[in-house]
């Protein structure tokens, strides 16, 4: 079984948005066991958006279009799916309905004639709930093949991906089972890892698959497998993680399916009862972004302070004026200030602190572009370390902020396993 995603939109085509429907759609399929033959991009343009529903229809079973939903002018899709299927609109009583309950609660107003124009769709399409928003998404079949439209606005898309689509899909075809176990790893590169895991890859059993994800400071290892037989397919990647996971010991932390670096930093803090804080110069606040992306966060993490230079280096964490002209701002003594004063500036357990020359230039420090120092306050001491991160600018804050993550997470184990 395989399916085509469509994205309609200039906007992406000129680089003004990010695809991220399509990576979201890709990996919900998946998991049930749907391949993705392509991902298309295509103009606001009714030809352009025909030739790419003709030429889906020809490669795969499953057509998934979004965006080019919605009351202007340049919102086609509903006009071209008429064209493609030979049908008309008609007005959807219950979408009606819902685009009135939705001005009356959020805008507190009757709606438009223009938005009236949202209820109606094409007479042959069943109308999917999307209850986020004012387009409603659509399915329609031809020659056993089936299309979907979903507007363009992430969080409407994913709920009518969950709610409506998948559980669609799963009533009217048969899929094989796929299934993926991922090791998180931090500290090795990529080469160096799959040089250790050469003979491990080779005898794999048919079936399965190892595939590297690297990503600024980390790797990701996938073990995939396809199949029919589900008891075997389970059992025989129980086997493969407990094999892979003993050879890469020195620099696995976790699995993706059990999130991020950052959600398992939480899990352990919150299990010790522990509390964390940062103080970010290089980094600009990346480091507090990641941490309270997570869910739950204020669990344990207390707060942040950005403190890009020196006079707020000074002012705000205290740090020693005779240590920054002495030593410079990018430097192993200041680093440790940052961190000790964070610490106890918001009296927690941990604090995380960065300061470095992320580039393109170097201020008035001697290091060159790519050197950061990380420092790290636990409730023993103050641990510094000096990295190189090379060039450029968003590699650097990337790095030296993952770089982090994973020195937090050892020290954490660390400690716990010794106070045991």
């Amino acid at each position: 079984m395989q399916a085509e995603i469509i994205t309609i939109g200039d906007e992406i085509l000129i680089g003004q948005i990010v695809d991220t429907n399509s990576a979201f759609i890709s990996k919900e399929l998946n998991k049930m066991g749907v391949s993705v033959y392509q991902i298309t991009s295509v103009q606001d343009d009714k030809e352009h958006i025909l030739k790419a529903l003709a030429e889906a229809e020809e490669n795969v079973d499953i057509i998934i279009v979004t965006g080019g939903l919605g009351p202007t002018k340049d919102d086609i899709t509903k006009h071209t799916f008429c064209t493609y299927f030979g049908d008309s609109l008609i007005q959807n009583d219950e979408v009606l309905k819902h685009v009135e309950f939705l001005f009356a609660k959020y805008f507190n107003m009757p709606i438009s004639d223009v938005n009236r124009l949202q209820a109606l769709v094409p007479s042959q399409a069943k109308v999917l709930h999307n209850k986020y928003g004012t387009a409603p998404g659509m399915w329609m079949e031809k020659n056993k093949k089936v299309f979907v439209s979903l507007p363009g606005v992430p969080f409407e898309m994913k709920a009518l991906i969950k709610e409506e689509v998948l559980p669609n899909l799963q009533k009217q075809f048969h899929y094989p089972y796929i299934l993926h176990k991922t090791t998180l790893t931090y500290g090795l590169g990529e080469s160096i890892i799959a040089a250790r895991l050469e003979k491990f890859e080779d005898d794999l059993p048919d079936g399965f698959k190892l595939a590297y994800l690297p990503n600024m400071g980390k790797v990701r290892l996938r073990l995939s497998a396809k199949g029919t037989d589900k008891e075997i397919i389970d059992s025989t990647m129980d086997e493969l993680v407990q094999k892979l996971v003993y050879l890469v010991k020195d620099i696995f932390v976790g699995f993706e399916e059990d999130g991020a670096i950052e959600a398992l930093i939480q899990k352990l803090l919150v299990e010790n009862d522990q509390t964390l804080s940062t103080a970010e110069s290089c980094t600009g606040g990346n480091i507090a972004k990641m941490i309270t992306s997570v869910a739950g966060a204020s669990r344990f993490f207390s707060g942040s302070v950005v403190t890009y230079s020196a006079k707020a280096k000074s002012e705000i964490l205290k740090v020693s004026s005779k240590t920054i002209e002495k030593y410079s701002v990018v430097s192993e003594q200041v680093a440790k200030e940052m961190a000790k004063n964070c610490k106890e500036l918001f009296g927690t357990d941990y604090a995380i602190a960065t300061t470095g020359n992320a580039g393109p230039t170097t201020d008035k420090t001697d290091k060159t572009v790519g050197v950061v120092f990380i420092a790290l306050a636990t409730p023993e001491k103050v641990l510094v370390e000096e990295f190189n991160f090379g060039q450029p600018r968003e590699k650097v804050i990337q790095r030296a902020s993952m770089k982090s993550m994973e020195l937090l997470r050892k020290e954490i184990l660390k400690n716990t396993i010794n106070s045991l």
